[in-house]
């Protein structure tokens, strides 16, 4: 274990899951982070979206603090954030560029950016959308932390003029994702918040099989789709999904599927959090097709692939249970060895000792 670090980090929401894969994606890290002795300080703008819907209003693994404006905030944690090993900046926080430029002007000992969007963000800079992050910021970093790897990573310090583009996954929490062992409820399952992007192919891969197999039960967990969705009647529906119920919803399917946003699947490299968290719960998983997912997951030994409706309705009924558990069981082995809350905390600390990038000191 390496020497205590102290962060702090401006993320969008670690106190509320809903309608967002922020908070899961810092909770993991940052218990890892935790469980390895490092301090965490995580500031989030109170805003009533999220503060309506708080499933972890006070974590025991780091500090959450809650501000409304930033010259406030500043001003109370302006010395913490001057004597920590790091300050980090998430995408998509509120009035993110005043926040950047601000954090900047401290003179923090690093100060570092992780994108948990960052096919999206790209695409927005591309098309002159700054609404978090401007691109005249992005070598103000002293790293760049990457949802995405691959050649995105590259993509960032060539086109962008990032310092160090680093990817860092989002994680499973291992001790809260793992097979519960309850009876099987559903054939097919899909958990995520309601995209125009990716409904599309959830319409493909998940809406046409239920049509297809009106035999077979399927449910989709998730908030705000629209009222004027045509829901086949062996689809059961689930408004919101607390993280603490995640587990069980993931074991009592016989396969679960992932779908991968458009700028995702464009950039490549882009696991979601949904990915690693099934996997980790034994479930085997049918997902769209990205440049990347092979690299972590190998078609057909520890994940199955579909690029059309008839692919998903082939798996369903043609994989023998030997073979379903077998996948299953790979995918986890895969996981748990490196995508794990801790394994991501640790690569995170891994980059902050890395010399190269204390220019602030």
């Amino acid at each position: 274990m390496s020497e205590s670090k102290t962060v702090v980090i401006f993320g969008l929401s670690l106190s509320s899951s809903w309608g967002n894969g922020h908070a899961t994606t810092f909770r993991a890290l940052i218990r890892g982070l935790n469980a390895d002795g490092h301090q965490v300080l995580f500031l989030e703008r109170d805003v009533p979206w999220y503060a309506g819907h708080r499933d972890l209003p006070d974590p025991d693994f780091c500090r959450l603090a809650y501000y409304t404006d930033q010259e406030t905030v500043l001003d109370r944690y302006g010395a913490e954030i001057l004597k920590a090993d790091a300050v980090i900046v998430g995408s998509y926080v509120p009035d993110g560029i005043e926040l950047i430029d601000r954090l900047s002007a401290l003179g923090p000992k690093r100060l570092c950016f992780y994108d948990i969007d960052t096919p999206v963000t790209l695409a927005k800079l591309d098309a002159g959308d700054e609404e978090f992050l401007a691109r005249r910021q992005i070598p103000l970093f002293d790293a760049y932390f990457s949802f995405s790897g691959g050649e995105v990573l590259d993509r960032l310090e060539r086109e962008y003029g990032a310092s160090r583009a680093v990817a860092l996954y989002c994680s499973v929490d291992a001790d809260r994702y793992g097979p519960t062992g309850e009876a099987l409820t559903w054939d097919l399952g899909y958990l995520g918040t309601y995209s125009p992007d990716r409904q599309p192919v959830l319409e493909t891969l998940l809406i046409e099989p239920a049509r297809r197999l009106p035999h077979m039960r399927f449910v989709v967990a998730g908030p705000q789709y629209p009222e004027t969705i045509d829901w086949p009647a062996n689809v059961e529906r689930i408004d919101h999904l607390p993280p603490d119920e995640h587990a069980s919803f993931y074991s009592r399917q016989r396969f679960t599927l992932n779908v991968t946003r458009a700028d995702m699947i464009a950039a490549g490299w882009s696991p979601s959090v949904r990915l690693f968290e099934a996997a980790a719960c034994d479930v085997p998983i049918i997902s769209d097709v990205w440049r990347g997912l092979d690299d972590l997951l190998p078609d057909g030994e520890a994940i199955f692939l579909a690029r059309a409706a008839q692919d998903v309705v082939r798996v369903l009924t043609e994989t023998g249970e030997t073979e379903r558990l077998a996948v299953a069981a790979s995918a986890r082995q895969r996981v748990l060895g490196a995508h794990t809350g801790l394994a991501r905390a640790r690569e995170l600390v891994e980059a902050l000792q890395d010399e190269a990038i204390l220019r602030r000191a």
